[in-house]
């Protein structure tokens, strides 16, 4: 597809059902204040579009009302918002292709489109999409601040190594790195031996960007360390100055990188007032000989400061710091834009994992973030990440996990206020992704005017013979004047007027207390909530009609006057009466089944005995089965009727018989069909099937003549359980008698012995019971 200089996108909003009086107020009385009212508001510039009687806050409605209303289509202002592509050069697909010149890296495009203009509709938002690509073989501005406190001292060896080893791990991302080096020293510095100490200095540049890592290594090798009377250093003036200085460092309008390396924690803005200095910090560049020189005069910046300086700037942060200040770093991460902090080793040799490791994290993440919006306005994101639905919220401004070679995207939504405060000027906002230069102008405009304010006339002939302005097709009058049509002096109307042209008759109120007389015609609605009556002497009103389910004329018609003036499909005074009979038709495609007629809808069945919305049903008739059991049974077994009657009465039946019932289940299944299962007089199971013939009398019945009967008593079965059962309680009823008697036997014999026993204690002698008693009678004998 060929590219061209203008190309536009035009974001649709669905169509909404919106309510008949959302846009009405009896304020309007233009429309530009009609399109203020809400962002669905259209405005008829139809001269002849009012009837008598109606007011022009009227003309003022939602456009599918006002068509409704009879208003011509090409007299509807109802301007919608666009969105209008400027600029739309598209991502570089396969940049080292293009590397032809030495600044090739200003032709790719990672960002798209780069401009774009938005008309808003206030309240109505546009949307954009913006999408994303990590392009290969970007190139990259790496910036090394390091710190050189004592405590630091065996750092520099390894950090020396850092230029050629970095260059060799960069070369798998891409063809164009290039690094610098700047020192941060303590301030003031502690001049005592036994190490030499660096006059005392703040922030000093010493190498700009290059692509030359030996002479990174060479400047690491010359620095000496030094030291601090306070632990906190002044990290945040060196990354002002890193920053703002992008001449003397060298910065392009590529990926920018400034790793800071240090063991100690900043000072905040507010230090400096202890060595009494009390400038705050104007956050410019101020180096002469690469020598920061503000230090001593002007107060340390603040952490909002410097983030917003870096975030402006498009360089994302590295602090590569020690263990005993990571948590204070750590706090940074949420107020830093594109920020990464890790831990650092004692001697910094894993210097060169930290920077490719944080690179790889800052770059893999997309953070879309935009320049501050017009009082009033608002914005939404939706992203659309790899392998993940769309988000929403914060959420929807970042996508991670992002790879070099995939492609994001996101949905910008912007939302104008009403125009009573948005700004008429056309308004700028910049889209872009955090740490990346390629950023969307986005120019603003509301549309707060309507195309028919251009063509105004006036001392139109319409508007009584010049003495008024025509604008948008309302007459607006010449002071002295009044009158929808400008026709009448403002001194001659008066009570005598209302008198006789404003009321229906002399018995009745002015204007049927509905409105106003202005001119001896009567402007309706001014003292009603809802402003909807007209006519000659606003005796007509658009709610006064029936209701049907809760809705003004059933909501299948428009209520003119009083009445409903139903949609063609409908009638009644409520249109609560549809004239199709598709809601009368039965399943086999007859009106009420034939057992009843069809009245607004709903079917009136002749018999009371059915029931249904279409006489289907009847709980108390016999079911097709039952009604012709007694045929299926004469006709096929001979059962129940007499031959005679069986022939008189089932002429209409017509029987096939089936060898199985089996069979009957390979029937092809249809509303016709009926599947019985009726019991004869014998007690067995007949299985039939029912079907209407051609005739409307006659009756096809297919027969199983296999019939389920229940087969008789199983005599031996019964007489062995009955024998069983007899003997069974026999036996029980012996081993009872058994177990009791058995039990009645012990008690009697432990009753005769405890009897035996008390006998023989009683037939004991004295002597026997007492020895002294004896021994006395024997020596009496004596």
């Amino acid at each position: 597809m060929r590219r061209k200089k203008y190309s536009f996108w035009l974001v649709s909003v669905p169509p909404t059902d919106h309510s008949d009086h959302e846009c009405q107020s009896q304020g309007v009385r233009s429309c530009g204040e009609c399109l203020a009212a809400g962002p669905h508001c259209a405005w008829c510039t139809e001269e002849t579009f009012l009837e008598v009687g109606r007011s022009i806050w009227e003309r003022c409605d939602t456009a599918r009302v006002l068509l409704r209303r009879g208003c011509p289509s090409d007299r509807l202002e109802d301007p919608r918002g666009s969105t209008v592509l400027l600029k739309n050069k598209k991502i570089t697909l396969h940049p080292k292709e293009q590397r032809t010149q030495a600044r090739w890296h200003k032709q790719v495009t990672q960002l798209q489109p780069q401009s774009v203009q938005m008309h808003l509709r206030p309240g109505e938002p546009q949307s954009l999409e913006v999408r994303f690509k990590r392009v290969e073989d970007y190139p990259i501005d790496l910036y090394y601040l390091m710190d050189l406190s004592f405590s630091m001292e065996d750092d520099l060896p390894n950090v020396k190594k850092l230029g050629a080893d970095l260059m060799e791990e960069m070369r798998n991302t891409t063809s164009d790195f290039r690094m610098g080096l700047s020192t941060v020293m303590p301030n003031p510095c502690k001049r005592t031996k036994p190490w030499p100490c660096t006059p005392p200095f703040t922030y000093r540049h010493l190498l700009s960007l290059t692509a030359n890592g030996s002479q990174f290594a060479e400047l690491v090798g010359g620095q000496r360390i030094s030291g601090n009377l306070d632990s906190p250093e002044g990290g945040l003036d060196a990354l002002v100055q890193a920053a703002m200085c992008e001449e003397q460092i060298g910065w392009r309008n590529v990926t920018r990188l400034l790793v800071f390396s240090t063991d100690a924690g900043f000072h905040l803005a507010g230090d400096g007032k202890l060595g009494g200095i009390v400038l705050p910090n104007d956050g410019k560049c101020h180096l002469e000989e690469n020598v920061y020189t503000r230090g001593n005069s002007q107060d340390y910046p603040s952490v909002a400061h410097v983030a917003e300086t870096l975030r402006r700037k498009n360089i994302q942060i590295i602090f590569a710091v020690t263990e005993e200040v990571t948590r204070l770093y750590e706090g940074l991460r949420s107020i830093f834009p594109k920020c990464a902090v890790a831990t650092l080793s004692n001697n910094s040799h894993n210097i060169l994992q930290i920077i490719v490791e944080a690179y790889n994290a800052l770059t893999s993440e997309v953070v879309m973030e935009n320049s501050k919006l017009p009082p009033g306005f608002s914005i939404s994101y939706t992203s659309h990440c790899k392998n993940s639905g769309p988000r929403h919220g914060e959420q929807g401004r970042r996508c991670s996990n992002i790879s070099i070679g995939d492609e994001v995207s996101f949905n910008v939504s912007i939302t104008a206020p009403r125009c009573a405060t948005a700004s008429q000027r056309p308004s700028r906002v910049i889209i872009k992704p955090q740490g990346y230069g390629e950023e969307v102008e986005v120019l603003l405009s509301s549309i707060c005017e309507c195309s028919c304010q251009k063509d105004v006339v006036p001392h139109s002939p319409s508007c009584s013979h010049g003495n008024g302005t025509l604008e948008c097709g309302v007459c607006r009058c010449n002071e002295g004047r009044v009158g929808v049509s400008c026709e009448c002096d403002g001194e001659e109307s008066g009570e005598v007027v209302e008198s006789h042209l404003c009321r229906r008759g002399n018995a009745s109120e002015v204007c049927s207390g509905r409105g106003e007389c202005v001119c001896g015609r009567c402007v309706c609605g001014k003292s009603s909530k809802k402003p909807n009556y007209y006519g000659q002497f606003c005796e007509c009103s658009d709610f006064g009609c029936d209701q049907y389910r809760g809705m003004q004329c059933g909501g299948r018609g428009r209520c003119v006057c009083g009445e409903c003036k139903c949609l063609p499909a409908f009638r009644g005074r409520a249109c609560e009466c549809p004239l199709s009979l598709e809601s009368c038709l039965s399943q086999d495609g007859q009106i009420c089944g034939g057992r009843g007629d069809c009245h607004c809808g709903t079917c009136i069945c002749h018999d009371n005995r059915f029931q249904g919305p279409t006489c289907e049903l009847c709980p108390s008739c016999p079911s097709m089965c039952t009604l012709h059991r007694e045929c299926v049974l004469c006709r096929a077994f001979t059962l129940g009727l007499s031959p005679e009657e069986c022939m008189v009465k089932c002429a209409h039946l017509n029987v096939t018989l089936v060898g199985q019932t089996g069979v009957l289940a390979t029937a092809h299944p249809s509303l016709s069909l009926h599947r019985c299962m009726e019991v004869d007089m014998e007690g067995c199971r007949v299985h039939f099937l029912l079907r209407a013939g051609e005739n409307e009398d006659s009756i096809h019945a297919r027969v199983a003549l296999e019939r389920e009967c229940p087969s008789g008593p199983n005599v031996i079965l019964i007489t062995a359980v009955l024998s069983g059962s007899v003997v069974v309680l026999g036996v029980a009823l012996l081993l009872l008698w058994k177990l009791l008697t058995s039990i009645h036997d012990r008690r009697e014999f432990a009753r005769f012995q405890r009897e035996l026993e008390q006998r023989r204690w009683n037939r004991v002698s004295p002597a026997q019971t007492n020895p002294s008693v004896g021994a006395c009678l024997s020596d009496t004998a004596q």
